[in-house]
């Protein structure tokens, strides 16, 4: 019996190990038949205080398959970024499970949104538990609000919540353009998304320590996406509406944006019950 048993733990201890290396030698890749929705790759290019944007999804979605398919050409004003919001969409009934995001309102109206996500294959299907073997590259969603938040309010259904995010003067304008580095340093050299080490919340809090070190110390709330407010709200990175509770009622937008009527500008629908700055 002693002698199975330890053959047992050895075959055990080989076939990780043999898993492990097989996994290491996986190389994250750029020109894979990619889903519709990351088919293609954001790209900014600078001048001055002015930002083109490339491959920016601008999706109308009909329901969860079906959308009309748009990628579109966009410039923006960095000096004209009116807030930032940070989007927490409850996708799952665990608490914990959920995923981020965050907003750029421009004073001419634009909202870009920025999404840390799994890049798919045609025929996969996002697991967190895949997500832990190399099984999904990292992307960089670069989106028009009006499809990025609606497909999470509208088409999917979620209980999803805005935050105004609280800067110091000037890094409003540094987080955008880390991300847009961020954005073309993916879109030259791929890498790997991990559910715990490099997933939406955590890639945004490493964005925010990059510009302004130390500014979210480590945390098991950010592998929790869901309970992320809840940090954000103590750390003073999201306006106080309040106090906690309340902030967190105020925040919510789903039930609002699932009666909007297509006429009205959809991002300032959703914030129009929101307090004002």
């Amino acid at each position: 019996m002693v002698i199975s048993g330890i053959s047992l733990i050895f075959v055990l201890i080989s076939i990780a190990w043999q898993r492990y290396v097989k996994i290491k030698s996986q190389q994250p890749a750029l020109d894979r038949e990619w889903v519709a929705d990351c088919a293609k790759h954001g790209k900014a290019s600078f001048k001055g205080s002015k930002v083109t944007l490339e491959n920016v999804r601008d999706f109308t979605w009909k329901n969860k398959k079906e959308h009309n398919s748009k990628w579109i050409k966009t410039k923006v004003d960095i000096d004209g970024i009116r807030d930032i919001w940070f989007v927490v969409d409850h996708f799952h009934k665990l608490k914990g499970l959920a995923h981020t995001m965050l907003t750029f309102e421009f004073e001419d109206g634009q909202f870009i949104t920025f999404s840390f996500e799994t890049r798919r294959e045609v025929g996969e299907r996002y697991h967190p538990w895949d997500g832990l073997w190399r099984a999904y590259e990292l992307y960089l969603l670069v989106a028009t609000e009006s499809d990025a938040l609606h497909l999470r309010t509208n088409i999917r259904n979620h209980k999803v919540h805005l935050y105004r995010v609280q800067t110091p003067p000037g890094k409003d304008k540094a987080l955008f353009n880390a991300l847009c580095d961020r954005l073309n340093n993916l879109g030259e050299t791929p890498e790997w998304y991990h559910t715990l080490g490099k997933a939406c919340t955590t890639s945004i809090v490493e964005q925010v320590n990059l510009i302004t070190p130390g500014r979210i110390p480590r945390m098991w709330r950010t592998i929790l996406p869901g309970y992320s407010a809840k940090a954000a709200w103590k750390l003073k990175l999201i306006e106080d509406w309040g106090g906690y509770d309340s902030t967190i009622s105020a925040s919510r937008i789903d039930e609002r944006a699932r009666n909007w009527d297509g006429n009205e500008e959809y991002s300032m629908y959703v914030r129009a019950h929101l307090p004002p700055k």
